[in-house]
């Protein structure tokens, strides 16, 4: 089995990855919690990263849609250094976690996480969504305020309600439109989407993602993908950002544009709407207890774009 490694300029991967990643070495030693759900004996994969000197605090990271714990390794490092235990974990139909044809709902990923966190020992958190983790962070926090002590969004989606929009697709065309995914569309997505300006580095975000296409097993995965993608479109939380009780951080990248269901739009569509600069403000204002935080040439994923900016913010509001 070929392992991807870290250390620069060492990227080694096989033309084909397992659709849960079982030849992507994570940065960290990956654990898996049993789950049973509709019937079904599923796992949940997940890093728990436990500093050297402790300050009692832990943080949840919450992955978004395209991604996995993979990404979030110089901010496990960053959070760690500073004394805080750290958790990450894959969702259920993300990552190394499995790929179950299941009913795909926030509430339903928050009891996991709650089962997750339950099952370490831990009762109080800070959970740190990014993109759709931002979502799932949000539903999670509405659900258990008690176990969060404050919600740090990084640029999340979701921030309008994409229903209002972008033009229904069933399950079944999300899943038509999943299977045609290549190195290229991924790639021209990000870099239209997540990032001002490409980097190289940035290449081994799309060869994780476009790798699992080549996998005979890729049919499950897309289907996954389409269920999760319906569960983004129909669950909505932007009308819920009033009812938070917890301190709120929002982390916004001025440059950003992520729509979802971006490709069914028009181009008179598209400049209506994943406006960052107007969605940041917009949802600060909705939310009680909030402080937000942008950045100026800066797209979807400030953590990798900008990592030195953002951890620094990052730090000194935890």
């Amino acid at each position: 089995m070929i392992a991807l490694l870290w250390s620069a300029g060492a990227w080694a991967q096989p033309d084909t990855l397992y659709i849960t990643l079982e030849n992507i070495k994570y940065p960290y030693p990956v654990n898996f919690l049993p789950l049973k759900v509709e019937g079904q004996d599923v796992r949940m994969a997940y890093m728990e990263v436990k500093p050297i000197n402790s300050n009692g605090k832990t943080v949840v990271l919450l992955h978004g849609k395209n991604f996995g714990g993979y990404y979030w390794n110089n901010v496990i490092k960053a959070l760690s250094e500073k004394g805080f235990r750290v958790i990450v974990p894959d969702q259920i139909g993300f990552g190394k976690s499995s790929k179950p044809f299941i009913h795909y709902s926030f509430h339903q990923l928050a009891v996991f996480n709650k089962k997750l966190l339950d099952t370490l020992g831990i009762n109080k958190a800070t959970i740190l969504g990014h993109s759709m983790g931002g979502m799932l962070a949000t539903r999670f926090t509405l659900m258990y305020p008690t176990m969060v002590d404050k919600l740090v969004l990084e640029v999340p989606i979701g921030l309008e309600d994409y229903r209002t929009f972008v033009p229904y697709q069933s399950a079944e065309q999300d899943y038509l439109t999943e299977l045609k995914t290549s190195y290229e569309s991924i790639k021209k997505y990000y870099q239209t989407s997540y990032f001002v300006q490409w980097k190289p580095e940035y290449d081994y975000l799309v060869k994780i993602g476009a790798g699992v296409s080549k996998s005979a097993d890729f049919p499950r995965y897309a289907k996954v993908a389409a269920l999760t993608f319906e569960m983004i479109y129909e669950q909505p939380v932007c009308y819920e950002f009033g009812l938070l009780k917890v301190p709120v951080i929002l982390f916004t990248g001025k440059q950003d544009r992520t729509i979802v269901g971006k490709a069914l739009l028009s181009e008179e569509e598209k400049a209506k709407h994943g406006q960052y600069q107007l969605l940041g403000p917009a949802t600060a204002k909705k939310i009680p207890n909030c402080k937000l935080i942008e950045f100026d040439n800066c797209g979807h994923i400030p953590h990798i774009e900008i990592p030195e900016v953002f951890l620094k913010s990052l730090l000194s509001n935890l």
